[in-house]
């Protein structure tokens, strides 16, 4: 998709603030572990290879990806640090995952099976074995099917190493630690029948890591507080202030007043109650601003600017206190004046989530970095 650079729309991301999320972070951790940056899905949106930086001068000795083109992207960009994938990589593509040292997530024996036959002479591939303790997505259900794994990896050492074992919390952003203690109980199962444990043990997201305290391990996955995004929207506070690094802006583009019963956009949705100005502002669903916000608000001036009339593709409409000259700033992320608009207020008005909005946002946009 080509980046619209000839228009004012602009996502910008402040590299500072992604430093300083991993910098808090790390001066929590207990000796000897590691934090490794989650940067899959362009970086939350922020940008991969960007971000992969930004992690890395802060402190971040690894990667975390979900498939395996993310890795081969980092690797082509000149990154050497440990990357793993976190998704399930079909078994067929096992040589790459050798030939480029990017370790993978095995959830099932029959993989490391497939995959052995796939592996040349002398390649082998980083393995990080997934136990499922009750987020149903990959990994092993019960600890006699992790120690087959463990024996064949043992048995096949030529063409694998044993490098790590990992979980995945479920609630770990929530208040009630029921379901979290749950799983912490069925992974310490899972650890009791290791002959060994591998270099790296890790539970712990960005909510694990915030606010629980489990498992010994000694690597986080850090991945929605590194952009500066709560886990948990505004159920529970963070320990320490996350900084957001994503600003959303745009301009006005064209500017007129409308007469009291003059509506507005698709399906005539909105009709002046009286005269009243109106702008167009060049952003819309095509580049993740949900068509869903009709009637939310964005900033002009730091004042709040209702939406009216349905989000188009491409553009939307809002109705302003007076007039303001085209190539006025338009805030739909971010700070103008003593207001702000939060990813969590965008998020709370289209009933998703701040992770979903930060993803959204479409490489139409340009990404613009600033403290480079």
């Amino acid at each position: 998709m080509n980046a619209g650079t000839h228009r004012p729309t602009v996502l910008k991301v402040d590299a500072q603030a992604i430093r300083q999320n991993i910098k808090q972070e790390l001066g929590r951790l207990k000796a000897g572990s590691e934090l490794f940056a989650v940067i899959k899905a362009n970086g939350y949106g922020h940008g991969l290879t960007h971000v992969a930086k930004y992690a890395a001068e802060a402190g971040a000795t690894g990667f975390c990806v979900a498939i395996l083109d993310e890795a081969l992207e980092l690797r082509e960009a000149g990154f050497t640090q440990p990357i793993l994938v976190l998704g399930i990589v079909d078994p067929q593509y096992a040589q790459i995952l050798a030939d480029q040292k990017i370790s993978v997530a095995v959830g099932s024996r029959e993989w490391l099976e497939t995959a052995n036959k796939k592996l040349h002479s002398g390649a082998k591939v980083n393995v990080h074995l997934a136990l499922d303790t009750g987020m149903g997505r990959i990994g092993f259900q019960e600890p006699a099917e992790l120690k087959t794994a463990e024996s064949y990896l043992n048995e096949h050492s030529n063409h694998f190493l044993f490098e790590g074992i990992f979980t995945h919390f479920a609630t770990a952003d929530e208040v009630d630690d029921h379901y979290f203690e749950t799983q912490v109980a069925r992974f310490k199962q899972f650890m009791a029948v290791l002959t060994k444990r591998p270099k790296y043990v890790h539970v712990a997201n960005s909510a694990t890591s915030l606010w629980h305290d489990a498992c010994t391990g000694n690597m986080i996955r850090f991945g929605a507080a590194t952009y500066g995004i709560n886990p948990s929207g505004r159920v529970i506070k963070a320990p320490y202030a996350l900084q957001p690094a994503m600003t959303l802006s745009s301009a006005l583009v064209f500017v007129k007043k409308i007469k009291k019963g003059r509506s507005v956009s698709y399906g005539a949705t909105y009709t002046a109650p009286e005269d009243e100005w109106v702008g167009t502002v060049p952003i819309g669903y095509a580049d993740g601003y949900p068509r869903c916000l009709q009637g939310f608000h964005v900033l002009v001036d730091g004042q709040f600017c209702e939406i009216v009339g349905r989000i188009c593709m491409d553009q939307l409409m809002i109705r302003l206190p007076k007039a303001y000259a085209p190539g006025t700033e338009v805030v739909l992320v971010g700070k103008s004046g003593q207001r702000q608009i939060s990813l969590v207020d965008v998020a709370e008005q289209a009933g998703t989530i701040n992770y979903e909005i930060a993803c959204s946002f479409s490489e139409r946009i340009p990404r613009v970095y600033v403290n480079d």
